[in-house]
């Protein structure tokens, strides 16, 4: 295969890979009761800690005000609680709670294992690589 070829390849496979992420995690987030941004919330406090809702909406492009009701369903949900940061009790945090990311993970479990056997199969070098081109990808934050 020619080298522009592979470039068609690679970026068809990107979009079916998005995809099929964004409509799992449709899914999943219907399934236990949020809506689909909200359940993005939770990957990005599982990404990053403890955020600040300011950060969040730094992190996501939302108002506010956005932001104060996602964090107010995930937190009736279960999935995440304010807490005032202890080294400055003016500033909220906005944290996951371990039980319910556990139970939230069990709807991952297939999909992680499916991954971790693809990537069983690539050798360290090829490895560098898929990180290489998926952290380039993101923008080039890790």
């Amino acid at each position: 295969m020619e080298a522009d070829e592979l470039r068609g390849r690679v970026g068809a496979e990107v979009v079916r890979f998005i995809a099929s992420v964004v409509l799992h995690n449709q899914a999943v987030a219907q399934r236990i009761g949020l809506g689909a941004s909200d359940s993005q919330f939770l990957s990005l406090l599982g990404q990053h800690g403890p955020l600040t809702p300011g950060r969040l909406a730094e992190l996501t492009g939302l108002t506010s005000g956005s932001v104060t009701g996602v964090i107010d369903r995930l937190e009736r949900a279960g999935y995440a609680r304010r807490e005032r940061d202890a080294g400055d009790r003016r500033k909220v945090l906005v944290v996951l709670v371990p039980a319910a990311m556990a139970s939230l993970g069990e709807h991952y479990r297939e999909h992680a294992e499916h991954l971790a056997a693809v990537l069983d199969t690539r050798d360290a070098d090829e490895l560098r690589v898929i990180a290489a081109f998926l952290a380039d990808v993101n923008g080039g934050a890790v």
